[in-house]
């Protein structure tokens, strides 16, 4: 009888030692999820850094200020623009992800060279998907396939066929190894079988200067670079490597319109925090740039820019991340390209 009360008796206080565990954890949770949405309402309290992994004066820098600027007034706190450039976005996009899980350092990067990164160089420094936690893809814009004014070349076929008559006469610019613009290239050449020297360049603008000069004779130019420089005459577009032909290039033609059937390679831009960043200031973050994306002057500027307005949830923008890394994998290893 009492070993069978002193069993009972230890049971109930298993039991209320349980509940007692369970309700702190309850609490604690309850406390953690508060705290996290009180520091998203109060987000950002500080400056935030906006990481853009190329040099200034280059289609993604071009995009990135203008956003930076609208959630800088929308949050009363400077947003500020760190270009670090190197190893075609793998200094500045190595230096996000190291960067603290609490929204103050972003990064705005094309999410090709996140993605194609991570099969291109034997180690980019981190990955596309563990690393990183994203926040909204911003615009989609197409590369032009461009050559200088001074080039008596008027179409992609012209183009093609003075390569196939004068093999590796021709090189073609770009702002880097395994930049979007290379990779661009590569697939044209592989797809038309023709032989275009590449000469990678430190950057956009360096790229796009000795192209409008002369001493290169194509290159795949993203469009708000390259839109300017056509419409001052120092450039000519030949095509885009949209799937369909964007408003804001006119009525140039798409490459698969030029004869090669199924290209497609837009650059897309997307927002990204450091992997473990609060939910609530993921969210805080994203309902932010949604209002700037869809404000009427941003959009009218990132139109003239030749870039489309995108905007999507954190989850659809992972999925295209994981989509990209498989996508881009596949092309690198079917042309065999490699960086060190």
């Amino acid at each position: 009888m009492v070993c069978g009360s002193g069993t009972k008796s230890t049971a109930s206080l298993m039991w209320a030692g349980r509940a007692l565990i369970a309700a702190l954890a309850l609490f604690l949770c309850g406390g953690a999820a508060q705290a996290a949405a009180e520091s998203a309402g109060s987000f950002p309290a500080r400056p935030v850094t906006l990481i853009v992994p190329f040099p200034p004066g280059g289609g993604t820098d071009i995009l990135a200020r203008p956003l930076a600027q609208r959630l800088g007034e929308y949050w009363g706190q400077s947003m500020v623009i760190e270009n670090r450039g190197g190893a075609g976005g793998n200094v500045g996009a190595a230096t996000a992800a190291r960067s603290a899980s609490d929204g103050y350092t972003l990064l705005f990067t094309p999410v090709i060279t996140l993605a194609a990164n991570q099969s291109l160089y034997k180690s980019a420094g981190y990955d596309a998907v563990r690393d990183f936690t994203a926040v909204t893809m911003l615009v989609s814009t197409p590369n032009i396939l461009a050559v200088p004014s001074s080039l008596p070349i008027k179409t992609v076929k012209e183009l093609l066929d003075y390569a196939r008559a004068h093999p590796d006469e021709l090189n073609f610019a770009s702002p880097g190894n395994g930049t979007p613009p290379h990779l661009a290239m590569e697939i044209l050449k592989r797809m038309a079988n023709v032989k275009i020297t590449h000469v990678p360049y430190k950057g956009t603008g360096p790229a796009v200067t000795d192209l409008i000069a002369g001493r290169v004779q194509a290159m795949m130019v993203n469009a708000p670079v390259a839109l300017p420089y056509m419409k001052s005459g120092q450039l000519r577009g030949l095509a885009t490597t949209s799937a369909k032909r964007p408003s804001s290039v006119g009525d140039l033609p798409t490459l698969d319109e030029s004869g090669l059937k199924g290209y497609e390679a837009d650059t897309w831009y997307g927002l990204f925090a450091p992997a473990g960043t609060p939910h609530a200031i993921v969210a805080k973050i994203n309902a932010d740039v949604a209002r700037a994306l869809n404000s009427p002057d941003i959009k009218t500027l990132f139109a003239e820019q030749g870039a489309e307005v995108v905007g999507d949830s954190p989850e659809s923008a992972s999925a295209r991340v994981s989509d990209d890394v498989i996508k881009w994998r596949d092309v690198i290893n079917a042309i065999g390209l490699q960086v060190d």
